[in-house]
């Protein structure tokens, strides 16, 4: 389960200290995951909206790139003991990408694929509402796959001297075929090969909200409903959809809120 550690300048990792009742394990920064850990029974509001927590306790919220950085926690005992804490999350500063030679057909798509476009978006937003009972989320993620970053989150994007939206997950460059291991159990709830923008696109549920979505993959190993554990080959990196080379682009959800990958995992 969850690893706590101490306070760091960017790591409020025990808020309140133990004895209120409430840890946390993440960076206190726009595009973070947060999970944590209160006392069974207990019940939880960020920003007075109220979040899920299992029966043992665990819990997992985020924070979107843009996020404001005043926020509110509320937590309340089996007890009815209510406590709550302010505090500021650290801003983040995001560089600009220029990407040159991607074909015309991604950058200003025609009528006749925005239908397949919309329908491509409903699968996903489906994937990513799902709110399941695993704690799959409460282990250390690894990386999914070995090669060279080049791409970060956050950056924000020009497609052929067109600006575009930001990008939301952290590319791994490696030739088409290398392997994609799960980063942390849990079950596919979305294999499709062959989508719009993202071409070969999986999305794997790790409970209470948090999902790891793959884009561009060349190949999937495993197809939806599949149970997988942490480190287990689920796909191959390709240059599917909206790419000028082979890479894997990892995101990570918390439901709609788009959360920075690189942040759960060791630096490289």
């Amino acid at each position: 389960m969850l690893k706590y550690l101490t306070l760091c300048a960017m790591c409020l990792l025990s808020l309140g200290a133990v004895a209120n009742g409430i840890k946390l394990k993440g960076e206190m920064t726009q595009g973070s995951l947060i999970r944590g850990e209160v006392p069974a029974g207990s019940q939880l509001w960020l920003n007075e909206n109220p979040v899920r927590v299992s029966e043992e306790g665990y819990f997992a919220f985020g924070f979107g790139r843009d996020a404001e950085l005043t926020q509110k926690l509320k937590w309340q005992n089996a007890q009815g003991v209510l406590q709550e804490k302010n505090f500021t999350l650290t801003k983040r500063t995001y560089v600009e990408q220029k990407i040159e030679g991607v074909a015309s057909k991604y950058v200003s798509p025609p009528e006749s694929v925005l239908s397949r476009i919309r329908q491509d978006n409903q699968q996903i937003g489906v994937a990513r509402a799902n709110n399941a009972s695993r704690l799959d989320f409460t282990q250390d993620f690894i990386w999914p796959a070995a090669g060279p970053i080049s791409g970060v989150y956050g950056s924000r994007r020009v497609f052929n001297g067109v600006p575009k939206r930001p990008h939301f997950g952290v590319d791994v460059a490696g030739p088409t075929g290398t392997p994609v291991f799960a980063p942390a159990d849990g079950i596919v709830t979305l294999w499709v090969p062959d989508m719009y923008y993202s071409g070969g696109t999986m999305i794997i549920d790790h409970g209470f909200g948090v999902s790891s979505t793959f884009l561009h993959l060349s190949k999937g190993h495993v197809e939806s409903g599949t149970q997988v554990k942490q480190g287990d080959l689920v796909a191959e990196i390709g240059a599917t959809g909206r790419v000028t080379g082979a890479h894997l682009d990892w995101r990570i959800n918390w439901f709609k809120e788009r959360l920075d990958p690189a942040l759960l995992v060791p630096k490289r």
